[in-house]
């Protein structure tokens, strides 16, 4: 990854996007974007970027590349007597994850650091100690006196992250909150940015979809108004290359390994047989999984939009996701744009996606 796509990846994750508050993150994909494809923007927050085909097709097909930028994160409740914050989660949260942990709350006034925490170990009863701790039971510190003091900064609604930033790890590994999936949202849009200046027979559309991990509702609607002939949506995976790692369940899956291309019953047959063969003509690296069901991805909302789409979905291997410490591959990343990028190239008026 040369250091202007990494520099555009680390700002994507150090600009909070909890579900519902993506105005910020999308700010960021407008501008990375500005000079390489024409962009607009929905309603919704949605944010479509798009290469255009050959100017002499008159009806060329169209192409959608998904990664949703929102992340998890928690919403202000509650402000008691004593200025402690009380919250609840936006997606999917393990409670135990969030012990311990630097906040941020995002606030009108501005951003105001926080921790979140319970009683010590040392004050919890045997019956505490074995408990997993409802959000009810845990607060965000933010330092404030009393609840006229925290008012004076934070309302009904605010949105809370973990600290962001991009940490370096060994071996072209990277750590960050958020890798899902913004890291989703650098691959589509890279892969549009690849296809500057080339004809391609394709009208090919890189959509940040919002409101992903609150139900899949940015790409419902992206979806529904793009109407594509072929759509990919790229969303991290479980990394199994970890002490806990479930290949049995997951396959064996590695960071570093390559992007993953997902065969199963959410996933249209020629799409991942063209995605197969043109990873093969490249020389790009992928590991293919299973995926017996529905996938929790914006690819489900995307094959049952309108009267169907043809729907891929390509996987970048992640560990510990849904914590602070989300570990990714930089390579999976710059692969997994080439990849797309050279599959949206390959697609024409002459392809047929009847199975």
């Amino acid at each position: 990854m040369d250091d202007f796509g990494l520099g555009y990846l680390k700002r994507l994750l150090e600009t909070p996007s909890p579900s519902g508050y993506e105005q910020a993150i999308q700010a960021v994909v407008r501008d990375y974007l500005r000079d390489a494809a024409a962009l607009r923007t929905d309603t919704h927050g949605n944010v479509f970027a798009t290469h255009m085909a050959d100017g002499y097709l008159a009806d060329p097909p169209r192409v959608m590349l998904a990664g949703h930028c929102d992340q998890i994160g928690l919403m202000v409740q509650h402000v008691d007597s004593d200025g402690y914050l009380y919250v609840q989660p936006i997606g999917g949260w393990d409670v135990q994850i969030l012990l311990g942990q630097y906040l941020t709350v995002w606030a009108d006034t501005g951003p105001i650091p926080g921790v979140i925490a319970r009683k010590a170990i040392h004050l919890l009863t045997p019956d505490e100690r074995k408990k997993v701790p409802d959000f009810t039971d845990i607060w965000i510190d933010i330092g404030c006196k009393n609840k006229d003091e925290a008012e004076q900064l934070v309302k009904a609604g605010d949105v809370v992250t973990f600290r962001l930033g991009f940490t370096a790890l060994r071996n072209n590994l990277a750590a960050s909150p958020a890798m899902d999936d913004k890291v989703g949202v650098w691959v589509v849009t890279e892969a549009v940015r690849l296809l500057a200046g080339r004809a391609t027979r394709a009208a090919v559309t890189a959509v940040s979809t919002v409101a992903e991990e609150i139900g899949l509702r940015g790409a419902t609607t992206a979806t529904y108004s793009l109407d594509p002939h072929v759509g990919i949506a790229v969303d991290v995976c479980h990394a199994t290359d970890t002490p806990s790692g479930d290949k049995k369940s997951l396959g064996d899956i590695k960071c570093g390994g390559g992007p993953v291309i997902y065969r199963g019953p959410n996933i249209h047959p020629k799409v991942s047989a063209l995605l197969e063969s043109t990873a093969k003509a490249h020389a790009i690296p992928v590991q293919v999984r299973g995926a017996p069901k529905a996938t929790g991805t914006d690819a489900n909302a995307m094959q049952i939009s309108r009267a169907g789409v043809a729907v891929g979905l390509v996987g970048i291997p992640n560990r510990y996701m849904h914590s602070p410490v989300e570990v990714i591959h930089l390579d999976d990343l710059t692969n997994a744009a080439r990849l797309l990028a050279e599959f949206s190239a390959a697609v024409g008026p002459d392809h047929d996606w009847t199975p």
